[in-house]
């Protein structure tokens, strides 16, 4: 049986480098993110249930969504992010079941997702393991990757379960902190998680 294993952490905390490396280990890993994404264009059922609620001008002429004005919408809006929340997080967790079918072989795969608690996701996982970067680091971290304002990204942090509040929810916590080296405590847990 195939351990599914949830690995969160906030915007900024380092999950694109910590699941490289398991990448890297050969196993397998579902990008909740960037497949939500994929999906925001690509299912009708989305589709259809976002322009119900805020009208054609949230697609684009292309067909694509139009990420700025949804953006605009959830991130200054609790309720609405919770909208459009249970409107993406059942098509996203039946795309990753039919994809977990196809890796069925592997001893473990990892479902990596931001907001793991938040969507509800963190319940069909068999472990969960958090990404751990004080704030501080977090967001300087984001304002120079993506070329935003503090502001911005503490936006987006407020609009998470706090890491506090994850560390009590987790089984593992990786620290990333530009102290602890981070290899020796993936490979530790990889170890864990082939038992």
């Amino acid at each position: 049986m195939t351990k599914v294993i949830g690995l969160t952490g906030g915007i900024g905390s380092g999950k694109t480098i910590v699941c490289n490396v398991f990448k890297h280990l050969g196993i397998p890993i579902y990008d909740a993110d960037i497949e939500s994404k994929k999906l925001v264009n690509s299912s009708m059922e989305i589709r259809k249930k976002l322009i119900s609620l805020y009208g054609n001008f949230i697609y684009l002429n292309n067909r694509k969504i139009n990420s700025k004005k949804l953006s605009k919408i959830i991130f200054n809006n609790k309720v609405d992010l919770e909208k459009v929340n249970k409107i993406i997080h059942p098509v996203v967790l039946n795309d990753f079941r039919e994809w977990l079918v196809k890796h069925g072989k592997s001893k473990y795969v990892i479902l990596e997702a931001a907001i793991l608690f938040e969507s509800g996701a963190f319940k069909i996982t068999d472990v969960t393991t958090l990404i751990y970067s004080p704030e501080n680091l977090r967001i300087s971290r984001v304002v120079e990757r993506d070329n935003v304002s503090e502001k911005d990204v503490f936006l987006r942090i407020k609009n998470q379960i706090s890491d506090d509040e994850k560390k009590k929810l987790v089984d593992y916590i990786i620290i990333n902190d530009d102290k602890e080296f981070i290899l020796p405590q993936i490979l530790k847990l990889h170890k864990v998680f082939n038992k």
